[in-house]
């Protein structure tokens, strides 16, 4: 997990390199060249640092703190759902959130993802996008992938923007994301995650996840989402069950 931070400070070094060589050739384009891409690395690095609420000195000893959880945790018992199910709940919801992940990413499912949303508005359906600081391989990496599949900016919020209000959601679908809504962020102090933002879907009156399987995110932690009274699996492939979904809500 904090692989992409690690990235980001060597990549603001590198930068620091090129101005530092820049002085020494009397180069202005490298100097200049090199300072933006320093400076830009070490504002990248500091916010996604506090994104994961983990402090750059711990990220460099490569230390996590180490939570009580794996001994004392209760066991989780999930509730599976099927895409005909599922789309049952798309088609008679008014307003529906998406919260994209790197699962999503990995299955090049932008598009289908896109498309459904397409045939959601097409019957009156509010869609948004909810998009977590560090969601993705790297921060932004959510917001490019939609935009390949040409979905419209004003539909995309922050984190901030809607936490408050997640309450007002008949669903939400989460594809592919697993740290950025665990609960255990807000109300675990044992929880290596705790103080960690997240997006506050467990607060929604419906939460599906679409998962390829029960394997934990980057931060090795159980989701206590998955075992919420709102909440239902939806097993497969993204860009699979996508699709599948689509198909489905047309026939509803």
């Amino acid at each position: 997990a904090d692989m992409p931070v690690v990235i980001s400070l060597l990549n603001s070094l590198t930068g620091i390199a090129a101005a530092i060589t820049g002085i020494l050739y009397a180069n202005m384009v490298m100097l200049v060249g090199g300072i933006l891409v320093g400076s830009a690395g070490i504002i990248l690095t500091v916010a996604m640092c506090k994104a994961m609420n983990r402090n750059l000195f711990k990220v460099l000893a490569g230390t996590f703190a180490k939570g009580k959880q794996s001994a004392d945790a209760e066991e989780i018992h999930i509730k599976e759902t099927s895409a005909s199910e599922t789309a049952m709940q798309l088609a008679f919801a008014q307003k529906v959130a998406v919260v994209p992940g790197y699962g999503m990413a990995v299955a090049q499912a932008q598009h289908a993802c896109g498309n459904l949303q397409k045939q959601l508005e097409s019957r009156g359906t509010q869609v948004d996008y909810i998009i977590h600081p560090v969601a993705g391989r790297m921060p932004g990496h959510m917001n490019v992938l939609l935009a390949e599949a040409n979905i419209s900016y004003d539909r995309l919020f922050e984190m901030d923007d809607v936490n408050e209000d997640m309450e007002q959601y008949d669903l939400v679908l989460i594809v592919g994301a697993n740290d950025v809504v665990n609960p255990a962020a807000e109300n675990d102090e044992n929880s290596p995650v705790y103080g960690m933002p997240i997006i506050r879907a467990y607060q929604s009156k419906q939460v599906v996840v679409v998962k390829r399987g029960m394997s934990k995110g980057y931060a090795g932690v159980e989701n206590s989402l998955f075992g919420a009274d709102n909440c239902h699996l939806l097993f497969g492939d993204a860009k699979t069950v996508l699709q599948d979904l689509l198909g489905q809500l047309k026939l509803v």
